[in-house]
């Protein structure tokens, strides 16, 4: 399917969907002052919407390199720091284009997590039994599926931890587990929390501090799953709200402080342990639909797709400071 139409089912899709929910243009603000700020925003490259190269996620090398999956161009690439891109592998293009891929239309590259040995982790989404589910790259190998996930969903976020990948699915608003060695997915958490409220549902995904914290893109909200010591899920709690087309997040250290990408309206919030947040970043900064968030250090990272802005994707790094 070529890009640009791929682009305009997407931006017909959340158009739609939109309309729908009533997803207003910019995230009511916390409150309380923020505790920290970003600042020193920065685009540090750019990307050729025309090829597909919308990065859709994010995953930190040591030596200071990102990885970033791009969506519609079914690719995994490489920034180093010096701004050279290289594509460390295609996947392969569904028989049917990917036009069955659910609420898309369009086959697309999604969650994207890096192991302690450099191997690579990542979702694919086409609509088809044949490709759909958790893929994985090992450093100077080829892409190979290691789990077939629903046809009828979009798996979208993507965590490891202790041998175990979690997945969340947009459509179908569950989340998934898988062994990082391959083999069955299994349901770990659905219920309503998770479900889709016209569009897209569970998106991002992070596990912190003893739980797997899901973002729900329709519903606005950031919500924490303890894991129990069995391996079983226990009630989801909401935690943050107010959150217009949350996509992916990260945390600040240690504790329960996150910085998420509100897709549509162009920003990012600074989410506080007490659900309060702030938005520390917008379309001035650069943002064009931004759609994932990675930490190291003091330095954010943020994609921007572009999706509905079909303008310059890039990739965005700024600096946490505290207030005061």
């Amino acid at each position: 399917m070529p890009e640009k139409f791929a682009r305009n089912l997407f931006v017909a899709a959340v158009a739609a969907a939109s309309l729908t929910v009533g997803w207003p243009g910019s995230a009511t603000a916390a409150t309380a002052p923020p505790s920290a700020h970003l600042s020193d925003a920065r685009i540090v490259q750019h990307f050729d919407l025309a090829g597909g190269r919308m990065p859709e996620n994010i995953a930190l090398e040591p030596d200071g390199s990102v990885d970033l999956a791009f969506s519609a161009a079914r690719q995994i690439a490489r920034v180093t720091r010096d701004g050279s891109v290289r594509v460390l592998a295609t996947l392969p293009a569904p028989a049917d284009g990917g036009t069955h891929t659910p609420a898309l239309g369009f086959p697309l590259v999604t969650g994207l997590v890096r192991d302690a040995h450099g191997t690579l982790y990542l979702l694919y989404a086409t609509g088809t039994a044949e490709l759909t589910g958790v893929w994985r790259l090992t450093p100077g190998g080829a892409p190979e599926r290691i789990a077939a996930l629903p046809a009828d969903g979009l798996p979208n976020g993507l965590a490891l931890d202790s041998g175990l990948l979690y997945v969340t699915d947009s459509v179908r608003g569950e989340v998934r587990r898988v062994p990082a060695g391959g083999g069955d997915a299994t349901l770990w958490a659905d219920g309503p929390e998770l479900a889709p409220a016209g569009f897209l549902g569970a998106n991002g995904l992070k596990i912190h501090n003893g739980a797997v914290w899901v973002s729900n893109m329709d519903r606005g909200t950031l919500l924490r799953i303890p894991l129990r010591r069995n391996g079983t899920a226990g009630p989801a709690e909401t935690r943050a709200e107010q959150l217009p087309g949350i996509d992916d997040f990260a945390f600040v250290g240690r504790g329960d402080r996150i910085v998420a990408a509100l897709d549509q309206s162009n920003q990012v919030a600074l989410v506080e342990p007490d659900g309060t947040h702030s938005i520390v970043l917008g379309a001035r900064d650069g943002l064009q639909n931004p759609t994932a968030v990675a930490v190291r250090g003091d330095t954010v990272y943020v994609t921007s797709a572009a999706y509905l802005t079909e303008q310059d994707p890039n990739l965005l790094t700024a600096r946490i400071r505290p207030r005061g």
